[in-house]
């Protein structure tokens, strides 16, 4: 007989509890895989359970954006936690059973897998829902086997394309890993299908302009500005979101706001904010500000004015520096944020000799008014660019992939070296027997 995985649901997705019996959980939490695809209701809480994996703390509820940030802050930042798993990432000596590399790549395929298995049964949704539904699917999809081919690929090889839904474990499972442009041709396929699938809005779940914003950031990501550019400008002048009004008004907020594009929602109830976790003192819900950010980074702004150059506070615990950016345990976590846009577009008309949408000065000077900095007059070169998503987007998961792609160095690595790149993690070489493993681990 055939083994078939069960399927995890999101909870409130699919159990009906009453008030008066809220301890009583009816159904079963998990349904057999043959039984989950055979009708629209299921199809579509396995969307939500979709959104519920990939906002796990394994990945987008905040390891991932860690990770990022240990690997490209440099000297902006120390690692003063006692966990080894990031240590050995902030150092750039990461073994091959890193709990963070694993978890994250074990947890992206487990995404991968669920929006795959909606992406195949889309026929069975209610007609009315189908194209919203699978436009959601193949946003996350792609948003995740972006961030996998960010940090596993090496030269051309990147990561293994799973593009069908697993439901039989019984099978050979054996993958190699995928050239990295048959990655990339996937992740801009999807979202090109989920930016024309995709309504306008969407509640707190992905739109198309969702859609659209991560397209911007693959964009520039391949260095093809013009498409980025596009991509932005699109999203500033047509999907109606709108810069929070002062540079805190970004961050720490129980419901998505203006500015969000995209967030990763928590509650009390449910959803998960690492950031909190390594970020934040004890009193705003962490371990006491295992992060902590340096003078190097201070040093960075041109005036003392600046919203951000004093969005900080001293630690309860250590009286280090800590970000302000995470200090509401049950915040959503804002994956992306109008800002940058503004910065991409600025970017892309910079390189394209462009004022298309509007001038790269006035697109930074956008930011910097909203922070109370002084407004910058010009000419705005590349450099001028990149310090300000320094400014704006720091420790939000953005520095070493803006080192890489601008083939800059961190704590003394080039920006190809090995060290910058994960490992494919021990427990994928162990099981999958078409794996290889990146240079240098």
């Amino acid at each position: 007989m055939k083994q078939y995985k069960y399927i995890i649901l999101a909870l409130f997705a699919i159990i009906s509890v009453g008030c008066e019996d809220q301890l009583t959980v009816q159904p079963a939490q998990s349904i057999s895989g043959d039984f989950a695809v055979t009708n629209d209701r299921n199809v579509r809480n396995i969307l939500i359970g979709v959104y519920d994996e990939a906002g796990q703390a394994a990945s987008y509820g905040g390891r991932l954006q860690v990770i990022a940030d240990l690997l490209g802050e440099g000297d902006n930042t120390v690692w003063a936690g006692t966990f080894i798993d990031p240590r050995q990432i902030k150092e750039k000596k990461i073994l091959e059973d890193n709990g963070f590399v694993s978890g994250f790549w074990n947890n992206s395929y487990e995404v991968i897998n669920q929006a795959n298995i909606v992406i195949d049964n889309i026929a069975v949704v209610n007609t009315d829902l189908q194209a919203q539904t699978e436009g959601e699917a193949r946003f996350l999809r792609a948003l995740t086997y972006f961030d996998l081919a960010r940090h596993f690929t090496s030269g051309e090889l990147s990561v293994p394309l799973r593009t069908e839904g697993i439901l039989d474990y019984s099978v050979s499972l054996d993958i190699s890993r995928a050239n990295k442009t048959d990655v990339y041709d996937l992740i801009i396929n999807d979202l090109e299908s989920a930016i024309s699938l995709l309504p306008e809005t969407n509640s707190f779940f992905a739109d198309k302009y969702s859609a659209q914003a991560l397209l911007a950031r693959v964009y520039l990501h391949i260095g093809n500005m013009t498409e980025a550019k596009n991509a932005a400008n699109n999203v500033i002048q047509m999907s109606g979101h709108s810069l929070s009004s002062n540079y805190a008004g970004a961050f720490n907020n129980d419901a998505d706001t203006s500015e969000d594009v995209f967030s990763f929602q928590v509650t009390s109830q449910s959803g998960t904010n690492s950031l909190i976790t390594y970020y934040a003192d004890q009193p705003n819900g962490g371990r006491g500000g295992d992060i902590e950010i340096q003078d190097s980074y201070i040093s960075s702004f041109d005036d003392a004015n600046d919203e951000r150059a004093n969005f900080f506070y001293s630690s309860a615990q250590t009286g280090a520096r800590l970000t302000s950016k995470y200090t509401n345990q049950f915040a959503n976590i804002p994956l992306i944020r109008l800002a940058e846009m503004y910065l991409i577009r600025a970017e892309g008309n910079v390189a394209n000799g462009t004022s298309d949408g509007d001038t790269p000065l006035n697109d930074l000077n956008a930011l910097r008014a909203r922070s109370g900095a002084t407004l910058l007059t010009g000419p705005i070169s590349k450099s001028t660019v990149l310090k300000e998503r320094k400014l704006e987007l720091a420790f939000e998961g953005f520095s070493i992939h803006d080192v890489i792609r601008n083939e800059g160095v961190v704590d003394g690595f080039l920006f190809n070296s090995n060290e910058l790149v994960l490992p494919i993690p021990q427990s994928e070489l162990d099981t999958n027997s078409a794996m290889t493993q990146n240079p240098g681990y």
